[in-house]
């Protein structure tokens, strides 16, 4: 029996390549004769590739740092006759490739793959500090004049080292399309594979702004043969399924959402994801994505559905696949934005109330201050302290 063709993003080297190399493992269930990968040229051939019967599909989804991948999400509401089965994560780190023997950088130090050491201590959101140790430390007036391409994501999460440089950011279809087109006088990112594979040289390694970025991908298949391939997952011992499901909400106004909210909190269901994307170009209509811990044949989530779409409402199961085991770790302080308002143990946190010094004070008077206030603001008072007052502008 033939390979099931298993369709990525391509050319070879891509996290796309990888996710799908990676899901031959998890795909046993679905094709026990194995699978062919075959690169695409971008996502919409893959979705067609799907859509005509020619095989599965594998697509970037949601990644930690940058969040969802906005265009993919949006084909997937979009297309007919697609739904994705089954969903693989992959960790994500970028170096930085310049062609072998480059004129434009020849008089820079080779730079070997731990160039980039990056310091013991982080900022309090995880970020790197800026006081990246760097050898080989290259003369930017030289680097000012070259190009740095990458798939946008990749570019997004890679912007300390582009800024560093003083890099010109150029849009690439993939990372692994980037450093496969790498000219002179150009910096590719990508997975660490591309430098062998295309034989590349490495500039510097690990140069994403975030360690521990990892991005997850969806398995698309024919939407017609999806409950086949659920119940295969079924007869192999899988109970427990997520379902990522768009809502459309036909009557807008005051309480829509809420409404909706409630349906899904009444029937017990643990949403693990919400987000919304505009019906494009119709201003204040809205599509809702909501990721549930259920499948749409289980009672609880079956009665959901039948209820909204009994309301007028739109409804499409976007995907179905076995329930990931998650990590469910406390939001610490240190990853909490700049400004905003927390209250926690019956003090409010130093971090929680930045800049209530007076005008024109350092910032060790002003950290100080605050440092005050966390010993005095208890929870009786921190409503009206003037950092309540300018972060919640009230």
């Amino acid at each position: 029996m033939a390979k099931q063709a298993l369709y990525y993003l391509g050319p070879q080297g891509t996290f796309t390549h990888q996710a799908a190399a990676d899901a031959e493992r998890a795909l046993q269930a679905y094709a026990p004769e194995g699978t062919e990968l075959i690169a695409a040229e971008d996502v919409p051939a893959i979705i067609r590739m799907v859509q005509g019967g020619r095989g599965w599909g594998v697509i970037a989804w949601e990644n930690n740092v940058e969040g969802y991948v906005v265009p993919n999400l949006d084909a997937l509401i979009d297309v007919q006759g697609v739904a994705g089965f089954a969903r693989i994560g992959v960790d994500i780190s970028f170096d930085a490739f310049t062609l072998a023997g480059d004129s434009t950088v020849s008089h820079m130090s080779p730079v070997a793959a731990d160039s980039v050491a990056v310091s013991e201590d982080v900022t309090r959101n995880g970020q790197t500090h800026e006081e990246h140790a760097v050898s080989a430390m290259p003369n930017v007036d030289a680097l000012a004049r070259l190009e740095v391409s990458a798939h946008p994501h990749g570019l997004a999460q890679c912007r300390h080292f582009i800024e560093q440089y003083q890099l010109l950011p150029v849009p690439a279809t993939s990372n692994a399309a980037a450093c496969r087109d790498l000219k002179p006088g150009q910096i590719a990112l990508g997975p660490a594979i591309c430098g062998p594979l295309y034989g590349l040289h490495t500039f510097a390694a690990q140069v994403q702004d975030y360690q521990g970025a990892r991005t997850e991908f969806l398995m698309l298949g024919p939407r017609d043969e999806a409950p086949d391939l659920l119940q295969a997952a079924r007869v192999q011992g899988v109970a427990e399924f997520e379902s990522i499901i768009a809502f459309i909400p036909l009557s807008t106004g005051p309480g829509v959402l809420a409404n909706l909210l409630d349906v899904l909190r009444d029937a017990g269901l643990n949403m693990t994801s919400f987000i919304s994307r505009p019906i494009k170009g119709h201003d204040g209509t809205y599509i809702f994505i909501a990721t549930i811990d259920a499948a749409p044949w289980q009672d609880s989530l079956r009665e959901v559905l039948a209820e909204v779409v009994s309301h007028g409402d739109w409804v499409k199961t976007l995907a179905v696949y076995p329930r990931r085991e998650r990590p469910n770790p406390p939001v610490d302080a240190w990853m909490l934005p700049t400004g905003g308002v927390h209250v926690a143990t019956g003090t409010m946190s130093a971090d929680a109330m930045p800049g209530d010094g007076v005008q024109g004070e350092s910032a060790e008077t002003t950290h100080e201050v605050a440092a005050q206030t966390r010993r005095t603001a208890h929870t009786d008072d921190w409503q009206h302290t003037a950092a309540t007052r300018r972060e919640l502008l009230w």
